[in-house]
């Protein structure tokens, strides 16, 4: 026993042995991970290309730093190229991680002092007020509050209103973009409305009424946003998938055939903004109808502080951030709008919110504006909830400009 013991362990020596061998040569001639950065230094928010090699081959990797993480999938050699942004409030050394599997590569941009963010447009601001899209004396209000007037005016319509062309006419005199929330329900009457089951929109039942809005929209002819059926992942509308009567997959057909009657009406002029709500119960990707029928991708969160019970106070980059993050990857590239949001007063410190908010969303290069929620309706969320909110949200407001 004593002999075969001491032999099988001389064996497993010379195994060891052997495989220490192996291994050092296979690190020896592993490749070096290495990832080039073109340009290397500039403003913040520059768009940046990264080429990599020598990582892992045929798998998938990420960049992380910028402004948002974006993902790529490395070549048979091990190779990849991405290209990443920046973030519009980076300064100094800017660091980009490039992750494939367990090989990570960090690398850094050099941020210019002083030098603007590069093609960063202007975030834009805009709101919603009780008295709508025609209520020049509210928008006057709010412009009067925030030192500059609205540059987005959202309204609501349902399905029993014709096409608000007075109103749109309205708005655009005031230098603005409409954004027409079109509902199809009979507002204020529940959840519980058979006659506008997402299925009877899809099967053709309300076809006159959305050809008419698709013909007067067609002829009306300036640019305007259409967000049809909102917050299509939760509960508290008809048109929702969990509610009234409709059937998984009934969302993506109602949207697809209101979107093809409206564009064969020869409304080439409207922008089509899906929205979801940041508190739905139901998985978004399962309601996107697609990107030949989306051409705005929209996001309602808002801010509700210790209002509810189960609620609390949260800034503005983890109430947007994984919404965020989750619509980037249903609906890659696509430009975002904050389509509805406000804070309320109690749980925290709203004026600095407002501040954060602007300064947030300002980082973020795909989003392009946002619009205040001007309503007391569950609390307060006016801009003027407090003067100390409304001047801090002119003064977030006027720092971007």
């Amino acid at each position: 026993m004593e002999h075969l013991t001491r032999r099988g362990a001389m064996l497993g020596f010379g195994l060891a042995a052997v495989h220490a061998g192996f291994s050092a040569a296979s690190a020896s001639a592993a490749p070096i991970p290495a990832v080039s950065l073109t340009p290397a230094s500039g403003p913040a928010g520059t768009r940046v290309a990264l080429a990599g090699s020598g990582f892992p081959k045929s798998a998938a990797g990420t960049v992380t730093g910028g402004a948002a993480t974006v993902t790529f999938q490395t070549t048979k050699s091990g190779a990849f190229s991405a290209q990443a942004t920046i973030a519009a409030t980076a300064q100094g050394q800017a660091g980009l991680s490039v992750a494939v599997g367990r090989t990570a590569v960090t690398t850094s941009f050099v941020v210019l002092a002083g030098a603007p963010a590069a093609g960063t447009p202007l975030l834009r601001f805009g709101v919603a007020t009780p008295g709508g899209a025609a209520a020049g004396a509210e928008l006057d209000a709010v412009a009067d509050l925030v030192g500059e007037s609205p540059g987005i005016v959202l309204s609501y319509k349902d399905f029993r209103q014709p096409p608000p062309v007075a109103e749109l006419d309205s708005v655009v005199s005031r230098g603005a973009t409409p954004l027409v929330t079109w509902e199809p329900w009979i507002a204020g009457s529940g959840v519980s409305q058979p006659a506008y089951s997402l299925a009877r929109i899809a099967a053709g039942d309300f076809d006159p009424y959305i050809s008419q809005w698709g013909t007067a929209l067609a002829a009306w002819g300036r640019p305007l946003m259409i967000r049809f059926a909102h917050e299509m992942n939760g509960d508290w509308y008809p048109w929702c998938e969990a509610v009234n009567g409709n059937q998984p997959g009934d969302y993506v057909r109602a949207w697809r055939h209101v979107h093809g009657l409206v564009t064969a009406g020869g409304a080439a002029n409207v922008n089509w903004v899906w929205a979801p709500n940041g508190g739905g119960s139901v998985d978004p990707a399962l309601l996107y109808p697609g990107n030949a029928f989306v051409d705005t991708v929209g996001l309602d969160a808002y801010n509700w502080g210790t209002t509810q019970a189960w609620s609390s106070w949260q800034m503005p980059s983890s109430l947007f951030g994984p919404h965020l993050a989750q619509l980037r990857t249903i609906a890659p590239g696509k430009p975002i709008i904050i389509t509805e949001t406000a804070s309320a007063e109690a749980g925290g410190n709203k004026p600095d919110w407002n501040t954060a908010l602007v300064s947030y969303l300002r980082s973020q290069p795909d989003v392009t504006g946002f619009v205040w929620f001007n309503f007391t309706k569950e609390t307060d969320w006016r801009i003027d909830s407090s003067p100390a909110s409304a001047s801090a949200l002119a003064a977030a407001l006027a720092a971007r400009r």
